[in-house]
């Protein structure tokens, strides 16, 4: 029987130390985590909820870590992250690695000690066996393709970290992450292609995620698709059932990396 693994990551703020002050507050995170914890657990996952002080970078590399270890071919990941999302300009040249974004800016999740780039989340999933499948579900702003604007939409807030503190952060950080990204570099290439993996993001890259009184936007919006188990269809339906339910200033958007096998796409959402 194939086994499946699901890790839920909800902040509903940050570590002001680590962010020159900044709180970065939210309201509906954590639920999200939960509920999707939830739903994951009726589908038969077994679930792992991080919450806001436990969600930092070293506390998610080491569970994908375990993850990775546990699962073989024919398994399936599941990992949810509601908070800030944030950007980077990209590192370029071979000593901060490749310039990999057409918009020069790498996509983070704002973890609660730093942020954590677009390229680490692809080096985590990179440690999974080949037949493995992931999915990713990210309810943050420009996360497009990450596996904000000011303002929310339907008037909820933004889950973005504003562009001034990213200026300020980027500055104090530029020798920190030019390094993390010479390493990301260096493994990546002996590594090979990236992992068959499946994202379903709050919006795209250039676009807001609204928090909300009980969930995030895109959140609640899948979790009525979903409506207990009722939806049928493949990870393509859900993304466009998801999409139909969101107002056009919030596309969610379906990005693949690697090959997904078009038999994984086209199943049920959340099948072990």
């Amino acid at each position: 029987m194939p086994v499946g693994l699901s890790l839920h990551i909800g902040l509903n703020a940050v570590d002001p130390a680590r962010y020159e002050g900044w709180e970065g507050t939210l309201i509906a995170c954590e639920n999200d985590a939960h509920d999707m914890a939830r739903l994951a657990r009726e589908a038969g996952f077994a679930t792992t909820v991080l919450l806001t002080p436990d969600g930092t970078a070293a506390h998610v590399t080491a569970a994908l870590g375990e993850a990775a270890a546990r699962l073989g071919p024919g398994d399936i990941l599941l990992l949810t992250y509601s908070g800030h999302g944030g950007q980077v300009p990209d590192g370029t040249g071979a000593d901060q690695g490749p310039d990999d974004e057409p918009d020069a800016l790498d996509e983070t999740l704002v973890l609660y000690d730093r942020q954590f780039l677009d390229d680490e989340v692809r080096h985590a999933f990179r440690a999974f066996d080949d037949d493995v499948r992931i999915v990713a579900l990210f309810d943050c702003c420009h996360s497009g393709s990450s596996i904000e604007i000011p303002a929310g939409t339907d008037g909820g807030a933004g889950r973005y970290l504003p562009e001034e503190r990213q200026r300020q952060l980027y500055e104090r950080d530029r020798e920190l992450l030019a390094e993390l990204r010479r390493s990301l570099a260096e493994e990546a290439s002996a590594d090979g292609a990236d992992a068959d993996a499946l994202l379903v993001s709050a919006c795209q890259d250039d676009q807001v995620a609204a928090d909300g009184e009980v969930n995030g936007a895109f959140t609640g919006a899948l979790l009525r698709v979903w409506d207990g188990g009722a939806f049928q269809g493949g990870y393509r339906d859900f993304h466009r059932a998801i999409q139909r339910r969101l107002p056009s200033d919030q596309k969610p958007n379906l990005h693949l990396t690697g090959s997904p096998d078009p038999d994984f796409l086209n199943q049920r959402p959340f099948t072990i």
